[in-house]
């Protein structure tokens, strides 16, 4: 549907599709016009507080293996019909 089809179709709508039509119109305004984020000035990724909060944790020192581990015990229900 070209522009000028979209255009002539919104006064067709009812009334409560033509409000909401106005408030996405004016989301999306409101949006391009803020100014776009400077990427310099973000925080390296590597420098942020959370990076190497478990460092310290022993049973975290083979990811994979505690990952593992966390799925075997927390996913895993196939005991539940061993007797």
């Amino acid at each position: 549907m070209t522009n000028e089809e979209l255009i002539k179709e919104i006064p067709n709508l009812p009334k409560e599709v033509r409000l909401r039509i106005e408030k996405i119109v004016a989301a999306f305004r409101e949006r391009s016009n803020k100014p776009s984020e400077d990427r310099s000035k973000r925080t390296p990724l590597q420098d942020e507080p959370f990076v190497g909060m478990w460092a310290d944790r022993e049973d975290m020192k083979d990811p994979v293996e505690w990952v593992r581990n966390i799925r075997r015990t927390q996913w895993d229900r196939s005991h539940r019909w061993k007797e």
